[in-house]
């Protein structure tokens, strides 16, 4: 059944309509830490920090099926040096809170080393992840609206 979002389709298993779902941690780990949905793994290399009893794919038995979500602060092209900078800036100061950081890490999300939190790390990221998921979605014949 397609969704329109994690939101939804969350609300559909709270309910019982469903029986499954894949969704990032900030949106299902909650849920799991009070005990309204039961989790099998995540679908990671490596254990949450947050959650660190629930098993990832590949010690449950489905090694190399990792999916990750992932944020990024893009500004449109041609926006001046100066200003990606200060973004940037902004961006680290805010995750250097560290209430911020708890409260991201709280919620399963994983906050990386400084040197990966800069707009060439970014763009390698992003890359990798079209190269990783580009002929999937091709193959699977997937359209976007």
């Amino acid at each position: 059944m397609p969704y329109r979002g994690g939101g939804p389709a969350l609300q559909d298993l709270l309910a019982g309509h469903i029986d499954m779902m894949i969704v990032a941690s900030t949106i299902g780990l909650p849920h799991v830490k009070e005990g309204s949905v039961k989790t099998y793994a995540i679908m990671d290399s490596s254990r949450l920090a947050e959650a660190p009893d629930i098993p990832t794919v590949d010690e449950a038995g489905l090694p190399g099926l990792h999916f990750s979500s992932w944020h990024g602060l893009w500004a449109p092209r041609g926006t001046p040096r100066k200003i990606i900078e200060k973004l940037n800036a902004a961006v680290l100061d805010t995750l250097a809170d560290l209430r911020v950081a708890k409260q991201l890490l709280d919620l399963g999300q994983t906050i990386f080393p400084r040197d990966q939190l800069t707009p060439e790390a970014l763009g390698v990221h992003q890359r990798a992840e079209i190269e990783k998921w580009w002929p999937i979605i091709k193959a699977t014949g997937v359209k976007f609206d």
